[in-house]
């Protein structure tokens, strides 16, 4: 039996593949060889030694340690593209709320009440103040292709804009699914100097945090806005504030307030809704659950943040599992372990991830037990394998 323990509440759709499994428990009273998380701060956990993978219902894993994870052995799962739906709807409404004005206009007619019969006399001398622009026909920058840029730049040409793209690591499932009327942009700078309207759709990393920044207003199309429904750190909000002040930024609306944003002229403050839809939360925890227990069952693994997608189709025969560090001869120390023990290899794959690297390999027949016991200590001994699996 295996035992998966959730943190936060998770959908009980995705629950419920768990408690309909009968080689399942659910949180029980033993270690977990899983955890399902959604926002619980584990940079302060102490992951007991039967944890195997952690899977995150959402994109984003700030709150889980990724590398005292993989030098554990834990694979880290997300689920990107599982919220992606809900953060476009929230993209387009708020580009057309935004640009229609819809905010403030609306937050000065609930304080109309006072004003008793004379509310649709005040409305209509008061309007033209709140008089916005149409999205059709002026220009969207998308900059990232991953689930949801691809689908906010579609949906945006059904709309009638003019899309362009900027993204250099465009994957090819993402290509196939971009319409071919969304333009590309060679440069991030071309972005800046010709949209209306620009969209963030990338990770925060090293290389992408504080993105937007001086240097990107000073080549901005003046009075464009920005949405950013990714991160908050993506730009740099040393230099937004002046550039609201100038014009130079029309507004700026963001799924991430804090203080200092709050503090900005106009800026419209969104209470972190991008992936807060029924539907979402329902998505995202089926997809962690899934990952989690193939991963369990089969060793295969898909959309890991610490390790390379390694799928080998599973047959039912002994399938040995190795974590390790991506050094040279690690697939060859590892053969020749299994050389004692007189089995042949049915099939094997490895695949890297930076410096880290997985190796599966399916067994001709199952080992004892004092076999498999032996087998999985004399591969621990190698240096740089961290995890070791037998299933």
């Amino acid at each position: 039996m295996l035992t998966i323990n959730t943190f936060n509440a998770i959908s009980q759709r995705g629950l419920s593949l768990i408690e309909e499994d009968l080689n399942y428990y659910l949180n029980g009273s033993g270690d977990p060889d899983g955890i399902l998380v959604r926002s619980k701060n584990l940079h302060d956990f102490e992951f007991p030694e039967s944890v195997k993978a952690i899977a995150r219902a959402g994109a984003g894993v700030n709150n889980i340690p990724i590398d005292e994870c993989t030098e554990k052995g834990i694979v880290v799962f997300n689920t990107p593209g599982a919220n992606a739906n809900a953060v476009k709807e929230l993209v387009l409404a708020n580009l057309i709320a935004s640009s229609r004005n819809l905010f403030s206009a609306v937050g000065w007619a609930q304080t109309l009440q006072e004003h008793g019969d004379d509310v649709a006399a005040v409305v209509e001398a008061k309007k033209k103040e709140f008089v916005g622009s149409e999205i059709k026909g002026k220009k969207l920058g998308v900059v990232g292709l991953g689930a949801i840029g691809v689908l906010v730049a579609n949906d945006a040409l059904a709309l009638g804009m003019d899309v362009v793209a900027y993204d250099p690591f465009i994957s090819v499932d993402a290509a196939w699914r971009l319409s071919r009327d969304v333009n590309r942009a060679m440069h991030i700078d071309e972005v800046w100097a010709e949209c209306d309207f620009v969209t963030l759709h990338i990770p925060l990393t090293d290389k992408t945090n504080r993105l937007v920044n001086g240097s990107s207003f000073n080549k901005m199309k003046e009075g464009m806005t920005i949405l950013n429904f990714s991160r908050g750190e993506l730009v740099d909000e040393s230099t937004l504030g002046q550039a609201l002040e100038s014009g130079t930024v029309g507004k700026y609306v963001t799924d991430f307030p804090n203080p200092r944003v709050l503090s900005m002229k106009n800026v419209v403050p969104v209470p972190h809704l991008g992936a807060s839809t029924v539907e979402s939360e329902e998505n995202c925890a089926v997809m962690a659950t899934k990952q989690l227990k193939t991963y369990l069952e089969t060793g295969n693994i898909k959309h890991a943040v610490n390790l390379p997608d390694v799928e080998l189709p599973y047959s039912g025969k002994m399938r040995l599992t190795v974590m390790h560090k991506n050094i040279p001869n690690m697939v060859g120390q590892i053969t020749t372990a299994l050389s004692g023990f007189a089995v042949n290899i049915a099939d094997m794959i490895n695949r890297s991830k930076a410096t880290w690297a997985y190796t599966m390999i399916d067994l001709d027949h199952v080992l004892t037990e004092e076999e498999q016991a032996g087998l999985k200590q004399k591969i621990e001994s190698i240096e740089g394998v961290v995890s070791v699996r037998l299933i």
